[in-house]
């Protein structure tokens, strides 16, 4: 049991990387410019769509690495 609590407490610390994202939206002045374009897009536009993507590939990963692991093994818990 207290290994459980152990790979649980250990889990957690992946949801560190969802401040990412915010801190990457936060903080204009980083990303309040013209220049480069990609495609004719501004850079203001560009990058922001660019962090949804991120967003989405570190929720997943996040997802992933904190889920109950006897979930992820089936029915490994007992009765239900």
């Amino acid at each position: 049991m207290a290994h459980d609590a152990d790979a649980t407490k250990a889990s957690k610390h992946w949801l560190w990387l969802l401040i990412l994202p915010w801190i990457a939206m936060i903080w204009v002045p980083s990303y309040n410019k013209v220049e480069p374009t990609l495609w004719d897009f501004p850079f203001f536009y560009w990058y922001q769509l660019l962090w949804v993507l991120i967003s989405a590939v570190i929720t997943v990963v996040v997802y992933i690495k904190t889920k109950d692991r006897s979930k992820r093994g089936g029915k490994a818990g007992g009765g239900q």
